[in-house]
């Protein structure tokens, strides 16, 4: 009997062994899935994508197919700045793949993330490796912003608004232009003679009277003669608008400016050609404005007699900044009024010395076929076509150097066609966004140009080449109106740049900016500005002595 219980025993025990080795094995953990690819409005164009439709289709594929029930947590659509985005999720290729589309048109020129998150599940519940991020940066929104006008009808707006940066931002105490619309107090004597200029435009266009553009030239000219600062007979740079105090522009730049002085004189001459009335008032303004005007020492600025003017002097420094005035650049004007001056007057181996460097500014290559007369490589920033020529008409103006419109034209046309190019491969530069030249720029300001680009377009720089390039500076006018309208139109007109490629739009205003839109767009409609300024009998004796030959001198 023993034996046989120890039998049975033994038998029961293999008999359990034998049972467990055939149980079903330990169930294994779902297998994790990956992507295998993204595609943006059909294209795989990796997981940063630029310039995307404002109604996007996202397509993930993934190595497996997916439990439907995940997709609406498996996803997330949001702005760049944390806003969710309503978005649905259709299954495809044996769902496989997710097609991710907003339900509402995104917004123009903004950033947007996807992400496939780890919530999301496949049908034998296994889990995404990792998050996907699509980052989406949406192209223009080509809508139009506003009720389309005729051309000239948006001139006049364009005009209107932005000749209200020096009309109604004008500083209260006198007059003059601030600096920028976060200036104060801190007024400009450059940027000040581009708004005197835009008044005759304002009373012409019927923006203001008459009468209330006298007053406030009596109010700047009042301002300028009794209570500025000068040096010398010069004005500095910047100027405190309520008490006439220098506001260093720099340590040592802080006394006289010859450039921004001849920009002031510039616009205090169109303003007294214009204000030709026999009575008391206007006579009295133009006895002033002459008076502030020949009380410039052009000469003075020779710094020793040198055969060059010099562009700072300060009462602290003395010649410290040492800043010859010559090459090709802004400056023409300058050396126009300095050897026009009735009573400073400079000769003409001035300019030939200073100025012209004995001709070594001419250029004469050509860029994208096009001959630059003079100036450095493809033209240097715009301005240098705007701010003397404001009021110096170049049609038909030459001396031994240079027909002056088609310098001006040419590196107008240089500019754009750069832009148009785009070497640099810069996100929305087209033929209808163009204009590199000075302005502010993400935490900074800098001459933009070709051989400086970037990635910033200023609308001062297509719109003030008017004269030179109509049908492109029309291009350029309505794409920054109708379809940048919202982000860079404003209470004064065009804000000073942005930059399409960095998703960056200025919120600033630039008196030397503004400016030249208005004069710039009224010399192209009617060339008041030019006539006015050389009208000046003083201007035409000073071109004349400098060899000058031109239509508008006789």
């Amino acid at each position: 009997m023993p034996c046989k219980n120890l039998f049975l025993i033994c038998l029961l025990i293999w008999l359990g062994i034998s049972c467990k080795s055939e149980k079903d094995p330990e169930p294994s953990a779902p297998s994790a899935f990956g992507l295998k690819s993204v595609e943006v409005n059909e294209i795989n164009s990796g997981l940063a994508v630029e310039n995307v439709s404002l109604n996007p289709k996202i397509r993930f594929t993934f190595s497996t197919a997916l439990n439907s029930t995940s997709i609406k947590n498996g996803f997330t659509f949001k702005t760049g700045s944390g806003e969710t985005v309503a978005f649905s999720g259709t299954l495809e290729n044996g769902d496989s793949s997710v097609v991710v589309e907003p339900v509402s048109a995104l917004n123009g020129l903004n950033s947007y993330m996807v992400t496939a998150t780890k919530f999301l599940k496949s049908v034998t519940n296994g889990t995404l490796q990792a998050e996907i991020k699509v980052s989406l940066q949406t192209q223009v929104d080509s809508t139009d912003k506003f009720p389309v006008l005729s051309d000239e009808a948006l001139l006049d707006l364009v005009q209107k608004q932005t000749f209200r940066y020096f009309w109604d931002f004008g500083h209260p105490v006198s007059g003059l232009a601030r600096e920028r619309n976060t200036s104060g107090d801190v007024v400009t004597s450059g940027g000040s003679g581009f708004g005197i200029m835009t008044i005759p435009v304002a009373i012409e266009r019927k923006f203001i009277t008459r009468a209330q553009g006298l007053e406030r030239l009596q109010k700047i000219t009042g301002f300028l003669k009794d209570k500025t600062q000068r040096f010398h007979g010069a004005f500095p740079h910047w100027i405190n608008g309520a008490t006439g105090a220098v506001v260093p522009f720099s340590t040592k730049d802080n006394g006289a400016d010859l450039v921004e002085t001849s920009f002031l004189i510039q616009g205090l001459l169109t303003a007294r050609q214009y204000f030709n009335d026999p009575g008391a008032a206007e006579t009295a303004l133009r006895n002033d404005i002459s008076k502030i005007w020949e009380a410039v020492e052009w000469d003075w600025f020779r710094k020793n007699n040198e055969n060059v003017l010099y562009w700072h002097w300060s009462p602290e420094y003395e010649w410290e900044m040492n800043h010859p005035i010559q090459g090709w650049n802004e400056c023409l004007i300058t050396y126009v009024l300095a050897a026009s001056s009735p009573t400073h007057a400079i000769p003409k181996s001035v300019y030939d010395s200073g100025w012209t460097d004995h001709g070594n500014f001419v250029n004469g290559k050509e860029y994208y076929g096009i001959k630059l007369p003079l100036g450095e490589p493809y033209g240097g920033p715009l301005f240098f076509a705007h701010y003397s020529f404001l009021g110096l008409n170049p049609t038909g103006l030459s001396d031994g150097f240079a027909n002056y419109f088609t310098q001006n034209k040419n590196h107008a046309l240089i500019n754009y066609n750069y832009c148009k190019t785009n070497p640099l491969g810069y996100n929305g530069y087209s033929d209808q966004c163009w204009g590199l030249t000075a302005s502010d720029i993400p935490d900074g300001y800098t001459a933009s140009s070709p051989s400086n680009d970037k990635g910033i377009i200023a609308p001062t720089a297509a719109l003030s080449s008017f004269p030179y390039t109509p049908a492109e500076s029309m291009k350029a006018l309505k794409f920054f109106y109708y379809k940048l309208g919202d982000k860079i139109w404003g209470e004064y007109g065009f804000h000073d740049s942005f930059s399409i490629d960095q998703r960056w739009f200025a919120d600033s205003y630039l008196a030397i900016d503004q400016g030249p839109i208005v004069i710039m767009i009224e010399n192209y409609r009617s060339g008041l500005p030019w006539n006015l300024f050389m009208s000046s009998p003083e201007v035409k004796t000073g071109l004349k002595k400098l060899g000058f030959t031109s239509p508008n001198l006789n």
